[in-house]
């Protein structure tokens, strides 16, 4: 029989819980660990300064936090003039928690883990070699499980995933991904399943745009960042005030068949011009194969190509970075945001390609487009952002026993 607990009786004199009260701790305790994680090393007194929370509630959050592992004292004891208590700055500790990360892309997947600043520590790449979901996430969590056994002193605090097309955070799975082929895949279930750890879901756009949001250098503390991911799949995120845009089940950035201004590539929809089919990895590799660069399987040898001189895979790059300049035209006409952060390989790696997407708009609005934070491991910290977000909302929701 189940035994049951009776309420505690209060008597006249006693505060009456209030409901909103576990809440506010957890907003508290989130404001404390994301002020730690911008501005630590830093000092609890001016923690509270920062947050308008008291000294003795700063102090309260930061014995909770070190105590699940996410924060540390980051320095001897420094003492002001001499005399007094001596200020202990803390700092986020990064030797004890560990996010991991599972990012599936067409050909590959890449497994990480990442810290809680958001670096990546350690991470493979999985080629799929036409194996279905199931057999893909079961890779993924035995990959993870590799990764973990190297490093016996971290504690994973859960796993992200991350992926293009329509990924439902709330249902945890990926609803579609049309170039994979996958549909209705319970990703949560099935990666929980294999390592018996909290699974977060989220398409990789949102993944990023929370992963500048905390650790990047453009978008964290503006009011409002688009971000355009255009790898094989193409789509974007927008956040307001702290918040990505999800949608109905997560399906708002979803902007595959918006028609591009001097678009012609053919689209699987029947139209010509849609943004993906313009855009796509797949019609910059198929464009390098004609044109002589290479095999045409791998975007990165493009961009090694054009490194070497080869005039057609500068070509090639300068020209889609003017079309995804015209795409963040199309986009920031409608959505006005202050910042802009574009994941595309030319982009992220060659001044001129960033060069040729901002001349595709005006001044003003050149002025907020940056390439992505993570130009070595944007898959990787897709995947582990998605853990990561999850716990700078809610820091108190880690189970001391990680620690």
């Amino acid at each position: 029989m189940l035994r049951t607990v009776a309420p505690p009786s209060l008597s006249p004199s006693s505060p009456v819980p209030r409901v909103a009260d576990p809440d506010r701790r957890r907003t508290s305790a989130s404001v404390v660990l994301r002020s730690v994680l911008e501005h630590g090393p830093v000092a609890r007194s001016t923690i509270a300064r920062l947050t308008g929370l008291s000294p003795a509630s700063v102090t309260d959050h930061c014995a909770r936090l070190a105590g699940r592992g996410l924060i540390r004292e980051a320095a001897a004891p420094r003492r002001s003039g001499g005399v007094g208590r001596p200020h202990l700055p803390v700092d986020v500790d990064r030797a004890r928690l560990v996010a991991g990360g599972v990012h599936v892309a067409v050909p590959y997947t890449t497994v990480a883990l990442l810290d809680l600043r958001g670096r990546v520590l350690t991470e493979r790449r999985l080629r799929h070699d036409g194996a279905g979901p199931a057999r893909v996430l079961a890779r993924a969590a035995d990959a993870l499980t590799a990764l973990l056994d190297r490093m016996p002193d971290a504690r994973p605090l859960g796993v992200g995933f991350a992926a293009g097309g329509w990924v439902d955070r709330q249902a945890g799975a990926v609803v579609e991904h049309p170039l994979l082929g996958w549909r209705d895949v319970p990703v949560r279930e099935v990666l929980g399943g294999h390592t018996g750890l909290p699974v977060h879901v989220d398409g990789h756009a949102r993944a990023l745009a929370d992963a500048e949001r905390l650790f990047g250098r453009v978008a964290r503390g503006s009011r409002s960042a688009l971000h355009l991911f255009a790898g094989n799949m193409v789509d974007a995120a927008f956040a307001t005030h702290d918040e990505v845009h999800h949608g109905p089940r997560s399906q708002a950035g979803a902007i595959a068949h918006l028609p591009l201004a001097g678009g012609a590539e053919p689209c699987p929809c029947g139209r010509t011009g849609c943004l993906q089919a313009e855009l796509s990895e797949r019609t910059l590799c198929r464009r390098a194969r004609e044109a002589g660069v290479g095999d045409g399987t791998d975007p990165a040898r493009v961009v090694d190509a054009a490194a070497a001189g080869h005039p057609a895979a500068v070509r090639l790059l300068r020209e889609r970075a003017r079309m995804v300049g015209r795409a963040v035209g199309l986009l920031t006409d409608v959505l006005n945001p202050e910042s802009v952060v574009v994941t595309e390989i030319g982009v992220i790696h060659r001044p001129d390609c960033l060069a040729a997407l901002r001349a595709e708009l005006d001044e003003e609005r050149a002025a907020t487009v940056a390439p992505s934070s993570f130009p070595d491991s944007v898959l990787a910290v897709a995947g582990g952002s998605v853990a990561l977000d999850v716990l700078y909302r809610d820091p108190l929701g880690v189970s001391p026993e990680l620690t």
